[in-house]
């Protein structure tokens, strides 16, 4: 009973066997148990609410946006009209800054031409 008092209370010098035990019980414990016990501790999903966007201030009421080519309907992009596609972009980046007014927009591809992200100016 006095020994579990002791190692209850950690009352054992440092550098001693009991303290080493102790010390090893605690670091079994830490390793261990994640494999053992299912704490239920997935990292969440960082969804962005169908937004996939990115928001960069340029200026002062100014930004610079990356709009996801997968949230633009292909009829959209492929249409020949830019107003089209210029609507759509905005109908995207509104949800998130409010009424925006885009000044310009470039369509960036990747290494095999097929565009990844549409890349917006745009000012309040």
């Amino acid at each position: 009973m006095k020994m579990l008092k002791s190692y209850l209370f950690w009352t054992y010098e440092r550098g001693s066997f009991h303290y080493d035990v102790m010390v090893t019980l605690i670091l079994l414990f830490i390793f261990l148990s994640p494999r053992v016990i299912n704490f239920h501790d997935r990292p969440q999903s960082r969804t962005m609410g169908g937004h996939n966007l990115l928001v960069q201030p340029d200026g002062s009421n100014a930004f610079t946006f990356e709009v996801s080519a997968d949230q633009i309907p292909a009829a959209t992009k492929d249409a020949k009209n830019d107003a089209e596609l210029r609507e759509e972009l905005e109908r995207r980046i509104a949800p998130i800054t409010g009424s925006v007014a885009i000044d310009r927009w470039q369509a960036v591809k990747d290494a095999s031409g097929k565009v990844t992200t549409y890349k917006v100016w745009a000012r309040r």
